[in-house]
C-alpha cells in the first residue's frame, strides 16, 4: 500500500459524520435544503407517512446522476481527498473513472479513517434463513416464485436446531432471513419465533418483506435491533424489469421503508443495491449516498450500515447487467469510509476469500463467515436446491477468524449487552 499521502491531508480528516453535499443540483437548491427540519412533519393519513426519500428520489435524474460523475477530473478528486468534511459531490468524485489512478491514496485514507473510528475490530454476523417461500417473482433471486425449487419453512424445533449449530460455532449476532411471503412467513410468524431466537443472542437482525411503522416498532419489543433493506436498484426502468410479479413491484413503497424503520427507532438501518442490477454501479451507489444523507439528517437518532453486494449465481441464471471488477469494489469501499467515517461497512461470502482477505483492512468493519442460504443449512447440512444464491467463501468461520488475525485485527463476535437495552 502507497504511503504517499501527505499526513498533512491524513490528519485532517478525523471522522465526521455524514456531510450534506449538492449532488447533482445548484449550489442555491443545495442551500435551501439546509433549513429543512431535522425531522419530517408528523405522519399524514391511515398510512402514516409522512417525508420520505421517495420523494427525493423522484427530484433526481439517473441519466444526468451518471454523466456528472463521469465528467470528474483528477482535480477533482484531489480536491476530494483533501476536504476535511466530504459531502456528495466529493463521493462522485470518488466513484468517478478519474479516481481509479488516485487508489493507493484513498486505501491509506480509508485503513487511516477505520482504524481511528472503529479500532482494529471486525465484527462477525450470520445470516440464519428461516425460509424460502416467498410471493415475488424476481429474475435475479433463487427464491423467485417462478422458480422450480423445493419450498421450506423452519418451525419451532427445527429453529431451536439451528440456533444451537451458530452457537455451537461462535456466533452471537445473527440477520434472520426470509422470502417475501406474508401471509406464511409474516407478522405471526415473525411474533411466534423471534423471542425464541432472541434467547440465543446478543444482537438480533432481519432482512425480510418490507413492514409497515408500526409492525417495526412491535418487532423492536419482540428483540429486534437492525434491519437490512436492500434496494436492489433506484434505476426505475431496471427495477421494473428484474420485478415481475408481488408487492416488491412497488419501489416507492421499498424505498419508503427505511424511513418507516427510523420513525420506529430501529437502532440500525442497513442499505445496499446489488451491483449487475442496473446497467451503471457507479450512479446506483450515489443514489445510496442521497439516501444515506436523507436518512442520516432525517433520523439522526439510527445508526447505519451498508453492504455492495456483487450478483451471483442463482436459479435462474441472471445474467449481470454491468460488470465490477475487484478494483472498482476496492474503490466504491474506500469511497464510502472516506465519504463517511462512522459507518459500518460490511463484506458477504458472496465475495472470494482473497478478496476479502485483502479488503480487510480498508474499511470493512462487519463480515459474515460460514454462511448457509437455505432454511436448515446448518443443523440439516447443505441443500443446494433451496438455497437462494451460490457463496464465493466457504471457509469455516475458525479459518475466517485467522485471516482477520493475520492482518492485525481482532474477531468480534459479541460487542454488546442485551440487558443494556437499545
Amino acid at each position: 500500500m502507497s504511503q504517499s499521502m501527505g499526513q498533512d491531508v491524513v490528519s485532517a480528516c478525523s471522522p465526521l459524520p455524514l456531510g450534506e453535499g449538492p449532488g447533482v443540483r445548484e449550489p442555491a437548491e443545495a442551500a435551501l435544503e439546509l433549513v429543512e427540519p431535522c425531522t419530517p412533519p408528523p405522519p399524514k393519513g391511515e398510512a402514516g407517512r409522512g417525508l420520505d426519500f421517495a420523494d427525493r428520489w423522484r427530484e433526481l435524474d439517473w441519466d444526468h446522476v451518471g454523466m456528472s460523475i463521469r465528467a470528474k477530473t483528477a482535480r477533482d478528486v484531489e480536491l476530494a481527498l483533501a476536504n476535511p468534511r466530504r459531502g456528495l459531490d466529493d463521493f462522485m468524485a470518488l466513484i468517478s473513472p478519474a479516481a481509479e489512478p488516485f487508489l493507493p491514496q484513498m486505501a491509506e485514507l480509508a485503513e487511516r479513517l477505520t482504524r481511528q473510528r472503529f479500532g482494529n475490530t471486525v465484527g462477525f454476523y450470520v445470516p440464519l434463513y428461516l425460509s424460502n417461500l416467498c410471493a415475488n417473482d424476481c429474475s435475479y433471486c433463487g427464491f423467485s416464485m417462478s422458480n422450480r425449487l423445493k419450498r421450506k419453512t423452519l418451525n419451532a424445533e427445527e429453529i431451536e436446531r439451528e440456533c444451537l449449530a451458530l452457537k455451537a460455532r461462535g456466533f452471537d449476532s445473527v440477520l434472520l432471513v426470509t422470502g417475501e411471503h406474508e401471509t406464511k412467513v409474516g407478522m405471526a410468524y415473525f411474533r411466534q419465533h423471534l423471542p425464541q431466537i432472541r434467547r440465543h443472542f446478543s444482537t438480533l437482525a432481519m432482512e425480510v418483506q418490507p413492514l409497515s411503522q408500526a409492525e417495526y416498532a412491535e418487532l423492536k419489543t419482540l428483540g429486534l435491533d437492525a434491519v437490512m433493506v436492500y434496494q436492489e436498484t433506484y434505476h426505475a426502468p431496471a427495477y421494473a424489469r428484474h420485478h415481475l410479479r408481488g408487492n416488491k413491484q412497488d419501489i416507492e413503497w421499498r424505498l419508503a421503508t427505511p424511513d418507516r424503520l427510523g420513525r420506529a427507532g430501529i437502532d440500525k438501518i442497513g442499505l445496499g443495491a446489488l451491483i449487475g442490477l442496473s446497467p451503471d454501479w457507479r450512479a446506483d451507489s450515489y443514489f445510496v449516498a442521497e439516501h444515506l444523507s436523507w436518512l442520516e439528517r432525517h433520523h439522526w437518532q439510527s445508526r447505519y450500515s451498508l453492504s455492495f453486494p456483487r450478483l451471483r449465481p442463482c436459479t435462474g441464471g441472471l445474467q449481470p447487467e454491468v460488470t465490477m471488477t475487484d478494483r472498482q469494489l476496492v474503490q466504491l469501499i474506500c469511497a464510502w469510509r472516506l465519504l463517511s467515517p462512522t459507518l459500518d461497512l460490511s463484506l458477504s461470502t458472496r465475495e472470494s476469500p482473497a478478496f476479502r482477505n485483502g479488503a480487510l483492512r480498508l474499511g470493512i468493519t462487519q463480515m459474515s463467515a460460514e454462511s448457509r442460504t437455505q432454511p436448515g443449512g446448518y443443523a440439516e447440512g447443505d441443500e443446494e436446491e433451496l438455497e437462494q444464491f451460490a457463496i464465493h467463501d466457504d471457509r469455516a468461520l475458525g479459518e475466517v477468524a485467522a485471516a482477520v488475525r493475520q492482518a492485525g485485527l481482532q474477531p468480534v463476535f459479541k460487542d454488546w449487552e442485551p440487558f443494556l437495552g437499545r
